[in-house]
């Protein structure tokens, strides 16, 4: 007859099941049938086809538990020993629950995926994530050399700076028509009527014409016009100057 002594009415063991292992508390009033109802959550392995097996703490056999009215404490459990459940299932697919080849993969070509709202390339392409963020426009002036546009401006013309949002147009006096250090292609040196510029002239160290400080601006030969433009008080602001 096999028969608990330790006083202790709750028991630590560690579980083992196929592919898992974990440790537990049981009390040691269950009967076997009972306790075979919470190994099944914990191991996967259904009561009706259940093996349970009790090892001490050196893998050594103490007793099979197949007397389902006798309780836990009635066997020589004591803390830190191990109960190892065994599915006795012939049908049963061996690691079913770790072998993914046994489950049916979802395929999905690539435009249907691109169609759906609840995928994760929707979802970065909402947010603007990844490929998907917003890419840096190109200046034109990587390509293109403003040089048809410079031809028909010189130095002395009268000119008048387009005007951005709700800005105002500002007039001023061409001061330099040519290249640049700081950028590739054609630049128009303007020398503003009022205050509005940004400079004196003078780029990043390089002096290409002389005005008063704040009054001078280069821009890209498209951004003016050149004509009958006469001096008027204008106060604007304009973004795509150097």
């Amino acid at each position: 007859m096999l028969l608990n002594t330790n006083s202790n009415p709750i028991v630590t063991l560690f579980v083992s099941s196929e592919g898992a292992s974990s440790e537990r508390r049981f009390d040691k009033a269950l009967t076997i049938d009972r306790f075979k109802e919470r190994l099944e959550p914990i191991t996967g392995v259904p009561v009706s086809t259940m093996k349970v097996s009790l090892y001490t703490d050196r893998d050594q056999l103490v007793a099979v538990m197949d007397d389902d009215s006798k309780m836990l404490g009635y066997y020589p459990v004591s803390d830190f020993m191990r109960v190892e459940v065994v599915d006795l299932n012939p049908r049963r697919v061996k690691n079913a629950f770790n072998d993914v080849s046994q489950v049916e993969k979802f395929e999905i070509t690539d435009d249907a995926y691109d169609k759906r709202t609840d995928s994760v390339r929707a979802f970065k392409k909402r947010n603007k994530m990844g490929k998907y963020a917003d890419q840096p426009v190109a200046e034109p002036d990587s390509e293109y050399d403003f040089a048809s546009e410079a031809a028909g401006i010189k130095e002395g013309d009268r000119c008048e700076v387009e005007p951005e949002g709700t800005g105002l147009a500002k007039r001023g006096t061409v001061k330099y028509v040519g290249l640049t250090q700081f950028k590739p292609g054609y630049w128009v040196g303007v020398q503003y009527d009022e205050p509005l510029g940004k400079h004196d002239g003078t780029v990043q160290g390089v002096s290409y014409f002389k005005c008063p400080d704040k009054y001078g601006a280069m821009l890209r030969p498209n951004k003016l016009k050149v004509g009958d433009y006469p001096e008027e008080d204008l106060f604007g602001d304009d973004m795509d100057e150097m």
